[in-house]
């Protein structure tokens, strides 16, 4: 498209509702902007109950840290909301540490169509409102196994973190799964910013976080934050850029699901307001990779398509049925287009440069790229 003039200079089934692998994160990023905005903060708090019980609480904050490596630099911490414990109680000691994730139902924090492999390799953990650096086992490596029960690790950090800062009682507390009894709080954290979230998670193609702020939409939009909610909450937050949403079927935050259906056409004309910054969308036209450049375009675009390295502004896409790109792109001829392009049952060794290729070739057409 012609970000300029809106024109469609070139379609083939463009239309066609299709998956999107983790091009998925740029509606997500714009549904998050939608409905939190940049400056929103994801907090996570410990409210006292009775009988010596305090209670971690998660609002899904998977950046909440342990404290040491983390992919998520100025990530807060579960010290600080032990030192926060500490000087509230004093000497009381603490008996009893419920986890409260009850910020949504974890009931669907798998998703059946995700392999479970995304899990035991590392690039998904189970999708609950608590735990602890994305639920990592290394918490510096962007990859890393993740375990079957986050809430329950994040329990066991807490308890560790409260006896390091001299709670008294903690390093022998039960720890306790249900909701908190309280509202009784004693201390809270808050994340970063939602845009500075975008930008750790854009860039590397973050999951997690993806899986979060989809969550996290659902809930402040009013829904259940539900996987099945996500659909709707979708489709009102993104109308708000004057795009139109109709038919689009989301599965999940981060284009995992090979059941997500989301057209080209309707990515390239969400990229329109994108590459314009329409509504706090700059946010997101910032943290996309740059061909050659950055990000998970990094090393791509090399031989005869280096001819458009720095000039295309996009979002890849992989899982093991589909490969995708989506973004805009700077053309030879000084034209802004924007694009979709989806390579569906191809190997990735064939579909990277495949990719590369047709978009490279975009960039040299410029306006005068045709379907003819």
């Amino acid at each position: 498209m012609n970000a300029k003039t809106g024109e469609v200079l070139f379609s083939r089934n463009g239309d066609e509702a299709a998956q999107t692998g983790s091009v998925m994160k740029t509606l997500t990023t714009a549904t998050a902007l939608a409905v939190l905005g940049g400056d929103h903060r994801i907090p996570t708090t410990v409210t006292k109950e009775s009988g010596g019980a305090i209670a971690l609480v998660g609002h899904g904050d998977a950046t909440l840290s342990a404290g040491g490596a983390t992919v998520y630099p100025g990530a807060p911490t579960l010290a600080q909301l032990a030192q926060q414990v500490k000087a509230k109680l004093g000497t009381t000691p603490v008996t009893t540490i419920v986890t409260d994730d009850t910020y949504w139902n974890d009931a669907d924090a798998w998703d059946p169509t995700w392999p479970v492999s995304e899990r035991t390799i590392g690039y998904q953990p189970n999708v609950t409102a608590l735990m602890v650096d994305g639920d990592r086992a290394n918490p510096g490596a962007q990859t890393s196994p993740r375990s079957t029960d986050p809430v329950g690790r994040a329990g066991d950090l807490f308890r560790t973190a409260l006896a390091n800062a001299g709670v008294a009682g903690a390093g022998n507390a039960q720890i306790v799964q249900r909701a908190t009894t309280s509202t009784d709080t004693i201390a809270t954290v808050s994340s970063q910013p939602v845009s500075t979230l975008i930008g750790q998670m854009i860039p590397n193609s973050d999951n997690t976080l993806a899986e979060m702020l989809a969550r996290i939409s659902s809930k402040e939009s009013g829904s259940d934050g539900s996987a099945a909610s996500l659909t709707a909450v979708y489709q009102a937050a993104l109308k708000s850029y004057g795009v139109d949403p109709a038919g689009i079927v989301i599965k999940d935050g981060s284009g995992e699901s090979a059941a997500n259906a989301v057209s080209p056409n309707f990515v390239a004309h969400l990229m329109v307001q994108v590459a314009a910054g329409a509504k706090g969308l700059g946010t997101l036209a910032n943290a996309l990779p740059v061909s050659g450049q950055s990000g998970t375009l990094a090393s791509r675009f090399t031989g005869a398509n280096a001819v458009a390295r720095g000039k295309v502004h996009a979002k890849t896409g992989w899982i093991d049925s589909a490969n995708t790109l989506g973004g805009y792109i700077d053309a030879a001829d000084g034209t802004r287009l924007t694009f979709a392009f989806y390579a569906i049952g191809s190997s990735r060794a064939a579909a990277l440069p495949a990719l590369d290729a047709v978009t490279a070739a975009t960039y040299s057409c410029g306006s005068r790229l045709t379907g003819s």
